[in-house]
């Protein structure tokens, strides 16, 4: 455990950003799951919806600086490219 002032400061700021980003991934994960489940599914409106909220999740996760640009960008994509497997 730290020792100095700065130091036990640090830490304290750096579990309650771990906190923070834990459930920011966790909300991540599930919008990811619900868009795979729809494509599991077959029902192309559903996915394409699910898609959208995953999208804008994805984003904002990555906006706060959760998630790397190019790691959302990437998951955006791949889950862009299972959706139009439907309507293919």
């Amino acid at each position: 455990m730290a020792n100095h002032k700065s130091a036990l400061k640090r830490a304290r700021q750096n579990e309650d950003r771990r906190l923070r980003n834990k459930g920011v991934k966790t909300r991540v994960k599930n919008v990811t799951k619900t868009v795979r489940m729809a494509v599991a599914e077959n029902t192309a409106d559903t996915a394409q919806k699910e898609l959208v909220a995953a999208q804008a999740e994805i984003d904002k996760a990555s906006k706060k600086g959760v998630l790397h640009p190019k790691t959302a960008a990437r998951k955006i994509s791949r889950l862009s490219r299972l959706v139009n497997t439907i309507n293919a």
